[in-house]
């Protein structure tokens, strides 16, 4: 059985395009991409959710992991692209963090609220 599988893995491995898709080049990042495609999607959240400790934590992962996918050997592109897509997607959150809690976004969204109500009576007669 041994055999076989050995066998199996040297066929695999012979291939180029096939030895890169059971490779962790190709693993790691496929899998890591869960990080990035959930901070996009909670960039239609509200911005009330956000951490600022933790949108900051990860916008510095992703800065070091990026450096990190270029200086390995073979570079890593997939994974720079993962990260790439993860600090854009965090310095988003970061803007919104910022906006919502230190640049009068919250006071906006409340202003906006208490309007609302007294615009749609004005419409409605």
């Amino acid at each position: 059985m041994a055999a076989v599988v050995k066998a199996l893995n040297a066929k695999i491995r012979s291939n180029p395009v096939a030895n890169y898709f059971c490779s962790t080049h190709f693993w790691g990042p496929a899998s890591n991409f869960g990080i990035p495609i959930a901070a996009v999607l909670d960039t239609q959240k509200s911005p009330e959710l956000i951490s600022g400790q933790m949108t900051g934590a990860l916008t510095i992962y992703a800065f070091t992991f990026m450096r990190y996918s270029l200086a390995v050997t073979p570079r890593n592109y997939l994974l720079f692209a993962c990260h790439f897509v993860n600090a854009g997607a965090q310095l988003t959150q970061g803007y919104r963090y910022l906006d919502w809690h230190y640049w009068g976004g919250k006071d906006k969204a409340v202003e906006k609220a208490l309007t609302a109500p007294v615009a749609a009576a004005a419409v409605a007669k």
